[in-house]
């Protein structure tokens, strides 16, 4: 499998699961189950799987957050809610969002879902913390509800291998950021604001990575320019071993299925775009 492949499936799965953060009725579902606050939710539910874990653990396998904002949210977050419940909560309202965003979404999702199987079956899980906790959910009863826990796992899968990359290649958080804001033209206030960088941390981040001759007067280097497209390849790479054990027939069958989801979940407008999550709009 190409992949180039993996990298057109992952753009159509975040979709799906990004319905959880940006739908406006994940939110008010997120703030139902007694969660305080946007991110207290944001955390509170990605880092349920994993159970009642320290601040410290959740900065760490979600790489690109300063630990100081993860703070704000964790511990209080088992306070309000007990993570089993949040895992069981965010895929119900998941759901509810997905039938309110996508007519035909209670017709395909357990196709989708039947496909998948194969790549969730066969996923190397090692090194792969958030990717390993959803799998060890399991399906859900519910097939809509299962279908957004499917796509969840395989981008936390992806995501995983992701932070892998960049800690092999040296890359911080905040320097993973800078460095992609600077390829892809985004304002340093979207991740200023969304991952709790400080400014002076940032502006740190852009002295180290002009140092290291990836950046010049804030524009990516040649040097900068290929270690971007390394990490990104790389990622897309260890990202397609899954979806090999899925016949190509049935990935074709699989993307005639994802397209017109994403597109509705597009066309609804709820994703802003640019966002911090890197996620480019569905054609």
């Amino acid at each position: 499998m190409e992949p180039g492949e993996a990298r057109q499936l992952w753009h159509l799965l975040e979709t799906i699961h990004a319905v959880t953060y940006f739908s406006p009725t994940c939110r008010q579902g997120h703030a139902d189950l007694g969660f305080a606050g946007f991110w207290m939710g944001y955390f509170g539910t990605r880092a349920a799987p994993l159970g009642p874990v320290p601040p410290e653990l959740v900065a760490a396998t979600f790489y690109g957050f300063h630990g100081s904002m993860v703070e704000r949210a964790i511990p209080d977050a088992w306070d309000h809610v007990a993570p089993a419940d949040a895992v069981e909560g965010r895929a119900a309202v998941a759901a509810t969002a997905l039938r309110e965003l996508v007519e035909p979404i209670e017709a395909v999702a357990e196709d989708i879902v039947t496909i998948l199987d194969p790549a969730l079956e066969t996923a190397d899980l090692g090194g792969r913390p958030l990717a390993a906790a959803n799998v060890a959910i399991g399906p859900l009863e519910e097939p809509v509800a299962d279908l957004w826990q499917v796509t969840t796992t395989l981008r936390e899968h992806r995501g995983d291998g992701h932070v892998a990359v960049l800690v092999a290649e040296g890359i911080g958080g905040c320097e993973s950021h800078v460095l992609f804001g600077a390829e892809a033209g985004l304002p340093p206030e979207l991740y200023l604001e969304s991952r709790g960088w400080p400014e002076q941390e940032w502006q740190d981040a852009i002295e180290v990575l002009t140092a290291a001759g990836l950046l010049a007067d804030g524009v990516l280097t040649e040097r900068g320019a290929r270690l971007r497209a390394h990490v990104e390849q790389r990622t897309d790479e260890l990202a397609a071993a899954p979806y090999a054990a899925i016949r190509p027939e049935r990935r074709a069958q699989l993307l005639d299925l994802l397209v017109p989801v994403a597109g509705s979940i597009v066309e609804a407008g709820i994703i802003r775009y640019p966002n911090p999550m890197g996620l480019p709009e569905v054609a």
